[in-house]
């Protein structure tokens, strides 16, 4: 009898490991910082710091279980680092559905990353089998966070509520606002009608692509890298209309100019680098720069290498120099890609020394106000429903 017991008791701790650990170190693993907090600055920064209205156009963090309302050595964000960071708006990214030996150049959609990760972390058993599910499930946690936060975290849905954040903040509550996004839109699994459940679970941002063509078109580090289909041409008329804001990161070239070529409304690129300083597969050449600004369109630069070829602060302020140089200041946000399985300058309470930076490069300090905020606000204010 004893070999059955220990065995039952290897696998019992086996499975409780992977459910408890297993979780954990992928979080770690693939979310580090190349500087660790605490971050020393110059003191002539603070007071200037303290006074802007900060915002980020991307985040993956409800993809690894954290709490995100405990303060945690691991990632990049979390309630209290966007509170001590002086974060007015984070946009939080759902991923679905990751390819094996993931790659900037060419994935097909033929396998599955995501769904071990759910099993690890315990999601419902629905999820495994649905994206659209995958989906719901994240905008929940965020929802939930909300309301267990004692108001330090609102999920918004519309101008209004943007208005009353950002009146609570000048009132001294440092209460940050979510924005729910989709990464991609092989979530809605085929369905136009899908639109409404992703309305409902409170998303406002559609991406169309990932890491692989869908049915709505082509991704950069697809195979066919096509352009919108008849089904995305659908998806944008429908989500449109209903006030999702389109992000086209990650599409295709072809994705890309058939949507702002179709659309009449501005359009993000939420975390991308540009090719005038990173020549990568992923980034922006300077004619989709200028295509995005002349369409009223919003450029968030990231922080990961494969954004700015660096992992320093001076990277990340080169590549919004170049892209503010091509398409003027009010088109350039922050994209961090906070939590998004990359390596990052620093965490989210390491701004500062980003404010420091693009002083140093030649931005006034109301420049620098709209790159690292005011633009995200203004553009989601134009752009989201009342």
């Amino acid at each position: 009898m004893k070999r059955p017991v220990a065995l039952l008791l290897f696998v019992v701790s086996s499975l409780v490991a992977g459910h408890f650990l297993l979780p954990w170190w992928v979080a770690y693993d693939k979310n580090r910082v190349v500087l660790e907090a605490p971050y020393s600055f110059d003191k002539s920064v603070i007071p200037f710091y303290s006074g802007l209205t900060l915002a980020d156009l991307h985040a993956d963090t409800l993809l690894w279980g954290r709490d995100l309302l405990d303060m945690s050595q691991t990632g990049h964000i979390d309630l209290p680092r966007l509170q001590q960071a002086n974060i007015s708006l984070q946009v939080f990214s759902v991923v679905t559905k990751t390819p094996r030996g993931l790659n900037i150049h060419r994935n097909t959609a033929d396998s599955d990353n995501i769904t071990l990760l759910a099993m690890a972390q315990g999601w419902p058993w629905k999820t495994l089998g649905s994206l659209l599910e995958r989906a719901r499930y994240q905008a929940g946690i965020l929802l939930q966070t909300a309301n267990e936060s004692s108001d330090g975290l609102r999920v918004i849905h519309n101008r209004d509520e943007l208005d009353q954040l950002l009146e609570a903040r000048k009132q001294g509550n440092p209460v940050v606002g979510a924005l729910l996004s989709l990464e991609g839109a092989h979530a809605l699994e085929g369905k136009v009608s899908n639109l409404a459940v992703l309305w409902n679970s409170g998303f406002r941002i559609l991406g169309l692509t990932h890491f692989f063509d869908n049915r709505t078109g082509g991704s950069a580090h697809g195979i066919n890298q096509q352009g919108l289909t008849v089904f995305g041409r659908q998806v944008i008329t429908k989500a449109q209309k209903m006030g999702m804001v389109i992000d086209l990161s990650h599409a295709s070239a072809r994705l890309m100019q058939d949507v702002l070529d179709s659309s009449n409304q501005p359009v993000l690129v939420s975390h991308t680098g540009v090719k005038g300083t990173c020549d990568r597969s992923r980034n922006l050449d300077d004619a989709q720069v200028l295509a995005i600004a002349r369409h009223g369109g919003l450029i968030g630069i990231g922080f990961y290498w494969n954004a700015i070829c660096g992992q320093t602060v001076d990277d990340i302020a080169r590549a919004i120099r170049y892209t503010v140089d091509l398409a003027g200041i009010d088109h350039v946000a922050l994209g961090s890609d906070f939590d998004g399985a990359v390596t990052e300058p620093f965490d989210v309470t390491g701004l500062p020394l980003l404010a420091r930076s693009l002083m140093a490069h030649g931005f006034s300090q109301s420049d620098i106000g709209k790159i690292m905020g005011d633009n995200i606000i203004r553009f989601m204010r134009s752009c989201l429903p009342r």
